[in-house]
C-alpha cells in the first residue's frame, strides 16, 4: 500500500475521469471495445499496448475493483471473478499440472473441499491435509511434486485461526507457493501478503459487498504469479460481469466502517453466548478462550463477523433453535448487512462425510452465526429467546 491510510485508498483509489470528469466512476456494460484502425488492433492483441480489447479480458470496472484490493492487500496484480469459487478454481488450475501436490489445512470451506478431493483427482493432482493447529507436520507432507500450500484463516465454519507467519515461512524455505483463502477477515482485518502469502483469494459475495447483492471473487499476488493466473482465466472465461465489478468498487469504499461494526457486534455476541447456560462452547478469534487468541491479535485487527458455537442437546436441540429463529435469516450466505444463521453439517458442509466433517471440529449442533448490522441487543434477543 502507499502511505495513504486503508480507508482513504478504498475511497480514493478509481478509474481515471473521462471528458465528463465524474465524480463517480461510471458503469462500462459493454462486451467488447473498438480500435482506431487496422495498426491499433493488431498491436493491441499483441499486448504491445496495455489496453481494454474484450470484457472477457479486462474491463474498465473490474479494473478498479482489482486496484483497489491490490492496494488493500498490498499485492502487485490480480483478476476478478464471477464467483469466490472461480477465483479458488482458477487460481489452483492455472498453477498445477498433472502430477503436482498440494498440501492444505482440513479446515477449508465445503466446495474448496471437493474440488481437492473430487475433481482435481481427476487430473493426477493429490492433496494431502494437516491440522490447523499441528502446523509441525506439514514438513512431512512435502514431496518432491508438492507445490502449493493452501489455507484459510480464520476457517470456515469453525473459527480456527491458523499462524499465517509461520506457514509462509515453511513455504518459501522450500519453494512452494503460499495462498490465503481471506475472505473472513478481509484486507481490512489481515494482509496475508505481510506473512508470507504469494496469493491472496477473496470472495467478494462475503463482506466485500456486505449486502448479499452480488457474486464475485477475486485473487491477487505477485505480477509473476498473476500472469499465469491470468492467461488461464482470460481464457477459460470466469470474469466478473462490469455490473458487478462497479457494485464492488463502491461497497468497498464503506467496507472498514462497516466491518469495524460487524467486529463490535460479533464480540459482544461472542461474550453473551460464552456466559448462556444453553451453549455447550462458543469460538471467536478476538474471545481470550479461543486457543489461538494470541495468533489472532498478532495478525488480526479485529475478530471477524462470524460465530461458531455449539448447542447443549445436539441435533435435535439445534434444530429447535432453528425453527425458532425469528429475526435473524436462516440462509447459507456470510458478511451480509443482515445477521445470517446457518447449521454447516446441513448445509455449506454436507457434501462431507461425518467423518470429514468432525475431523475438521463440525459437529451436528454446530451453528455458524455471521453477525449483521442491526442493533446488538436485537440480535442477542432474537438468538436468547430461540435458545429459550
Amino acid at each position: 500500500m502507499s502511505n495513504k491510510k486503508f480507508e482513504t485508498e478504498a475511497i480514493r483509489t478509481q478509474m481515471e475521469r473521462s471528458q465528463n470528469l465524474e465524480h463517480s466512476s461510471p458503469i462500462y456494460l459493454t462486451s467488447s471495445f473498438v480500435f482506431e484502425d487496422a495498426e491499433d488492433m493488431r498491436a493491441s492483441f499483441a499486448e504491445e499496448k496495455d489496453r481494454n480489447i474484450y470484457s472477457r479480458y479486462s474491463n474498465p470496472n473490474s479494473s478498479e475493483f482489482i486496484d483497489k484490493v491490490c492496494k488493500m492487500e498490498g499485492a502487485e496484480n490480480g483478476f476478478a471473478y464471477a464467483s469466490g469459487m472461480a477465483a479458488v478454481f482458477s487460481t489452483l488450475a492455472a498453477l498445477l499440472d498433472s502430477g503436482d501436490h498440494v498440501i492444505s489445512s482440513k479446515s477449508i470451506f465445503g466446495s474448496t473441499h471437493t474440488l481437492f478431493t473430487n475433481f482435481f483427482p481427476k487430473w493426477n493432482i493429490s492433496t494431502s491435509y494437516f491440522d490447523a493447529q499441528d502446523l509441525d507436520s506439514i514438513e512431512g507432507l512435502i514431496t518432491p511434486n508438492t507445490k502449493i500450500i493452501y489455507a484459510e484463516s480464520p476457517t470456515n465454519p469453525g473459527v480456527e485461526v491458523l499462524d499465517l507467519e509461520a506457514l509462509g515461512a515453511i513455504a518459501k524455505k522450500h519453494g512452494l507457493i503460499f495462498i490465503v483463502d481471506n475472505c473472513f477477515a478481509t484486507p481490512y482485518l489481515q494482509q496475508p501478503i505481510k506473512f508470507g502469502a504469494d496469493l491472496v483469494i477473496h470472495s467478494g459475495t462475503k463482506l466485500m459487498d456486505g449486502q448479499g447483492r452480488v457474486l464475485a471473487g477475486i485473487t491477487v499476488g505477485s505480477n509473476a504469479l498473476m500472469d499465469k493466473v491470468y492467461r488461464f482465466s482470460r481464457i477459460t472465461g470466469p470474469a466478473l460481469s462490469p455490473f458487478n465489478a462497479w457494485v464492488l468498487s463502491r461497497s468497498l469504499e464503506t467496507l472498514a466502517v462497516r466491518v469495524d461494526r460487524h467486529c463490535e457486534n460479533a464480540l459482544k455476541l461472542a461474550t453473551f453466548l460464552e456466559g448462556h447456560d444453553k451453549i455447550e462452547w462458543v469460538k471467536y478469534p478476538f474471545l481470550k478462550s479461543h486457543p489461538q487468541y494470541e495468533i489472532a491479535k498478532k495478525q488480526m485487527k479485529a475478530g471477524g463477523c462470524v460465530v461458531a458455537f455449539g448447542v447443549k442437546g445436539g441435533l435435535d436441540a439445534g434444530r429447535q433453535f432453528f425453527d425458532h429463529i425469528e429475526l435473524l435469516s436462516l440462509s447459507a450466505n456470510l458478511g451480509d448487512s443482515r445477521s445470517i444463521v446457518t447449521h454447516p453439517a446441513s448445509t455449506t458442509h454436507s457434501k462431507l462425510t461425518k467423518e470429514e466433517r468432525e475431523a475438521v471440529g463440525i459437529t451436528d449442533g454446530m451453528v455458524r452465526i455471521s453477525v449483521g448490522l442491526e442493533h446488538i441487543d436485537d440480535i442477542i434477543a432474537d438468538i436468547e429467546q430461540a435458545l429459550e
